[in-house]
């Protein structure tokens, strides 16, 4: 079995690993709605290749799932669900806690965490949304 994990940035590569059949699993990190993506990640960013991405991802026949870590700081609830839209009718979104321990960023370090009743109030909004959503 052969699994992607992708932030979506070169769709071209997607395609070619796609329609070659190279692969049985993809994961692509959705980091922020598109016009945040920017702010969010730190990196120019073409929104059109992140979104050229998802339909590819979409589209291909291949068993997926949408990531995205939830950063207090930086996600809003709001957010969120324009990221639902983006992936909209996806068979599976995983919503992942952020955890300050596991960040290449020392800023951070000091990050507070949405605690489990929030998380809990933000997968009920991305389910309208998405066939399934899984909390890690």
């Amino acid at each position: 079995m052969v699994k992607i994990d992708t932030n979506g940035s070169f769709p071209e590569v997607l395609r070619k690993l796609i329609d070659g059949n190279l692969l049985n699993y993809i994961a692509m990190d959705v980091k922020a709605p598109l016009e945040k993506y920017g702010e969010v990640t730190k990196a120019s960013i073409v929104p059109e290749d992140i979104e050229e991405s998802i339909k590819l991802i979409m589209n291909s026949g291949i068993d997926y799932e949408f990531r995205t870590t939830i950063v207090k700081s930086l996600l809003t609830g709001t957010d969120i669900e324009k990221i639902g839209i983006l992936t909209g009718g996806a068979r599976c979104h995983v919503l992942q806690k952020f955890v300050p321990s596991k960040t290449l960023d020392p800023g951070f370090m000091n990050e507070g965490t949405h605690t489990d009743e929030e998380i809990g109030n933000i997968k009920e909004k991305l389910e309208k949304l998405v066939q399934s959503v899984i909390v890690r």
